[in-house]
């Protein structure tokens, strides 16, 4: 009878697997059997790699232990043709002492580990155990991955116009990509969702995205926010804060109206960009930081480099890859997908079930101009949910007028013109003065002023 280059075994379990035993001698074949079925796994056995290969077609194998010498095909190359059938499988080598640099070279190559004949049972338990634990850990971080991923989606961006498609393959492209991105577009077209999606396709999606309205801030409390402070560091300040780019570390920080920033502020975030690394306010110590920079703004940002207001460099640093997002008149054919899907969302919210919108009700919403974007048509779908009722929403529930309507209204003179049209933003944002104001682009003072001038507030009260 044959050597059977064994040593005798203790005894032992693991979790069950289904095995693969692939060596010519059919003595270590028989034995490595036997103690594996003892062990509760499945067992499958060859004697050549061609029979190998052609069970490894037939059934599941978990972990596949293969001789390095046998006739014909080697241990070697039969671990590479594995490899490249299914490179998740575990291989474990079965050498001599004097061929041990050969297995090692094996393991450069993908192969899980190796032992040295006359082989010891328990030490191969042992790493049959470890393969399965390491199959099974690598199972459950693709499953959490999974799980991360569905977490992680952004709100759907709805449209299947030109202009969004064209949008979303920019997203596919730079998303693969760390490059800085900056997102042009009026307001209310969905810049930050853009942003949202850019991020959530990236290989940095599993940290934050964090958000910063530039314009929101006075400058002194922008400093702050976006680089934290220290102790100490101002009036007020009585512990140390950690600013925007921290939290932002290893993710994406997403700069909203960045062309509200001071020329001070974007030298600051300028060498952010170059050095990755910043001071907090009232600090000495640097801290490197880590994270994707994209930006949006609905300002001209030429222009103002041109007018000395934005810094050149700065706007070429930001602006390695621009997206820009179309306004809602230029995708007019989305409407009715973007009413029906703010429509179900609103729904659910308000637990009022509309089920859709009357002819009459999508005939306004397609005529109308959309001045304010997606954001004026969620807007307007949302008063028309307050004041409707079920199962349908119905053209005068929207705070809307047809574009014929208004120009007939409207007058001949300039001033009529005018007068009509901040009317009916005011009546569309229901009277909010800064929503009206955003919408016109205009300050605040200067809508107070058209309602004393054109008597509007008398308007308010009917």
């Amino acid at each position: 009878m044959p050597e059977m280059n064994v040593i005798e075994r203790d005894g032992g379990s693991s979790g069950q697997a289904t095995i693969l035993i692939v060596d010519d001698e059919f003595a270590v074949r028989d034995s490595l059997t036997h103690w594996f079925h003892k062990d509760g796994h499945i067992v499958h056995a060859a004697e050549s790699a061609t029979e190998a290969l052609k069970m490894l077609q037939n059934h599941h194998i978990d972990v596949a232990l293969l001789d390095i010498k046998m006739p014909g095909m080697d241990g070697m190359e039969l671990q590479g043709r594995i490899h490249t059938i299914d490179p998740e499988l575990a291989v474990i080598m079965i050498t001599a002492f004097a061929s041990v640099d050969t297995a090692i070279r094996a393991l450069k190559q993908g192969a899980f580990d190796y032992v040295t004949k006359p082989i010891d049972p328990d030490e191969l338990s042992h790493l049959v155990s470890k393969a399965l634990e390491q199959n099974r850990l690598r199972k459950e971080n693709t499953r959490l991955r999974d799980r991360m991923d569905d977490l992680v989606k952004p709100e759907t961006i709805i449209g299947e116009s030109a202009p969004i498609r064209k949008v979303l393959e920019l997203i596919n492209h730079v998303s693969k990509s760390d490059a800085t991105v900056l997102i042009l577009g009026a307001s209310g077209t969905g810049k930050e969702l853009i942003a949202r999606a850019v991020h959530a396709n990236s290989s940095r999606r599993y940290f934050p995205i964090v958000p910063v309205n530039c314009g929101a801030l006075p400058n002194d409390l922008l400093e702050s926010e976006l680089f934290g402070h220290e102790k100490g560091a101002f009036t007020g300040a009585q512990q140390r804060r950690k600013g925007r780019l921290e939290m932002a570390d290893g993710g994406t920080l997403f700069l909203d109206e960045i062309g509200a920033i001071n020329p001070k502020t974007q030298v600051d975030l300028l060498r952010v960009l170059e050095t990755k690394e910043f001071t907090r306010v009232g600090g000495s110590r640097p801290v490197r930081v880590d994270f994707r920079v994209i930006c949006a703004t609905n300002e001209n940002l030429i222009q103002a480099v041109q007018d000395g207001r934005f810094r050149e460099d700065f706007y070429y640093r930001i602006n390695v890859f621009t997206i820009e997002a179309p306004s809602l008149r230029d995708r007019m054919s989305d409407v009715p997908l973007l009413a029906a899907h703010i429509l179900g969302r609103l729904s659910l919210q308000m637990d009022k079930r509309m089920q859709g919108f009357t002819p009459e009700a999508m005939e306004l919403l397609m005529e109308y101009g959309w001045p304010g974007n997606v954001r004026e048509l969620g807007n307007a779908i949302e008063r028309a949910m307050v004041v409707g009722s079920p199962p349908l929403i119905r053209a005068e529930d929207l705070p809307l007028r047809k574009s014929t309507d208004f120009a007939r209204a409207a007058g001949s003179s300039l001033a009529d013109v005018e007068k009509n049209h901040i009317l009916d933003v005011l009546e569309r944002e229901g009277w909010n003065i800064t929503k009206a104001a955003e919408t016109l682009k205009i300050d605040r003072v200067t809508v107070y002023n058209k309602i004393k001038k054109y008597g509007l507030g008398q308007a308010a009260n009917h």
